[in-house]
């Protein structure tokens, strides 16, 4: 539009692709190390300029018409092999990139035209100042939320919506990049002002919707652990009742027994006094509570919630060896097994609302395999338990825990699936145990509950 030699238009390509590959590498995440990203971004750069060249010279009235596009292009091939983002985010990003690409295209073109009587050098240096305003603000302002908004893209928006979005972008921006008349008039300038600002409106109303959304899935997530740590703290109260319970039962039987061992002593019947203490030793061993692992944490945390589903009627088989000390925090090992565990029962008693007569059961197993933690439960559930995403849908889990599950999975490697086996539901994960520092951690002592059957 503004003319100029071949060495101006190669500058103001070179310049354009530079501010191509800046905006998006900053919004886009690396597949490489900042290094090696940087290196093939430069090579690419320089290969694409020097084709550029070879062709202008072979045929120059092609390039002229199809250079910018051609070299787009291949911006955009190389970038998807230099990105490690999922394709439908790579292409929202791209259609950013692209109006960012518009703005100082078109800006550089119309401050030259309208201010510098079409001076190109007036438009290589806004196409600069443009570009490095852009970089800056980016950088500074809104670099670390455009790639959190771009995890919520990934995980909340539809395939179909991203295709329509991206269209309506590239529609608005193609238009802005391709007017019909080169004429200057007030009409021209008002129509590419007016979409300039519909297609960065929609840009903006989508960051926006999508962050949004996002944050809001984020505070669901800290309700549901605020809610687990409340479900947790009930169980630990029931446990202290059923201790100070005990406590006073046992010093209330104490004094009964004192009293007959006194009896006994006084009238010197020895051999009646050793069978009774023999009796009273069977009956206290066996209303012991079965202790199932010396981890103090996931022993209180799996007696609450085997008392539970006792009470409901459920069969429960633990397979517990874990020593008394893992690496990985209480915290996060009791709000696994406290969801895993409740959401059983939960669906073991859905079931017996639909099916009164049928047995419900429960297996849980929970092993230390050298650096591994392996964790397995499978429960008796309604044959309808859908499943979307690889998880339960909330509604056949009582709503709660499969996403502090994974949440917590993630912060350690973990890797999970869920699955409905024809009326069993399968819980699997496998997360690594973080080392401590100093010498080889060195596997501790288990306490083997091994198939050992709760009724």
């Amino acid at each position: 539009m503004l003319g100029g030699s071949v060495y101006i238009a190669l500058i103001r390509y070179a310049i354009s692709l530079a501010g191509t590959i800046v905006l998006f590498s900053l919004i886009s995440e690396p597949r490489y190390n900042p290094k090696k990203t940087f290196i093939c971004y430069i090579g690419f750069g320089f290969v694409l300029i020097g084709g550029a060249c070879i062709w202008y010279v072979i045929d120059w009235s092609t390039c002229m018409k199809m250079s910018a596009f051609v070299m787009y292009l291949c911006f955009t091939v190389f970038a998807i092999l230099m990105s490690s983002d999922p394709l439908y985010l790579l292409l929202y990003k791209f259609a950013l990139n692209f109006y960012l690409l518009a703005v100082f295209l078109i800006g550089g073109i119309e401050v030259s035209v309208i201010f510098f009587d079409r001076n190109v050098w007036a438009d290589i240096i806004t196409r600069i100042i443009l570009i490095l305003l852009m970089a800056v603000f980016i950088d500074r302002k809104i670099k670390e939320s455009i790639r959190r908004f771009g995890r919520y893209v990934e995980t909340e928006l539809d395939k179909f919506s991203v295709f329509i979005m991206i269209l309506s972008i590239l529609f608005g921006i193609g238009f802005i990049l391709n007017p019909n008349t080169i004429d200057q008039t007030p009409y021209r300038l008002f129509q590419l002002m007016m979409n300039f600002f519909l297609t960065g409106a929609l840009q903006l109303l989508v960051y926006r919707l999508y962050l949004h959304i996002g944050k809001e899935k984020e505070y669901q997530k800290e309700n549901q652990l605020m809610q687990m740590n409340h479900r947790l703290l009930e169980r630990n109260m029931e446990l202290m009742e059923k201790s100070i319970a005990s406590g006073r039962r046992i010093r209330h039987d104490a004094r009964h027994h004192n009293a007959v061992i006194a009896e006994y002593a006084r009238r010197g019947q020895n051999d009646e006094l050793l069978k009774y203490l023999k009796e009273y030793d069977k009956e206290t061993e066996e209303s012991m509570t079965q202790q199932i692992c010396s981890n103090t944490a996931v022993n209180n945390i799996l007696t609450a919630y085997t008392r539970w589903a006792q009470q409901e009627q459920i069969k429960v088989t633990l397979d517990v060896e874990i020593g008394s000390n893992l690496e990985i925090p209480n915290i996060d090992l009791v709000t696994i097994l406290a969801n895993a565990y409740e959401n059983a029962i939960y669906g073991c008693i859905e079931v017996k609302r639909q099916s009164p007569e049928q047995d419900c059961f429960i297996y849980l197993m929970l092993k230390r395999k050298r650096n591994k933690l392996v964790i397995c439960c499978n429960n008796t559930c309604k044959r309808e338990t859908e499943m979307k995403n690889g998880q339960p849908k909330p509604e056949f889990t009582g709503g709660i825990g499969v996403l502090s599950i994974i949440k917590t999975a993630e912060n350690f490697g973990g890797e999970y699936d869920f699955k409905n086996d024809e009326g069993v539901f399968v819980f699997r994960l496998i997360m690594n145990i973080p080392h401590l520092d100093g010498s080889a951690v060195e596997e501790r002592g288990t306490d083997n509950v091994s198939n050992s059957t709760l009724r």
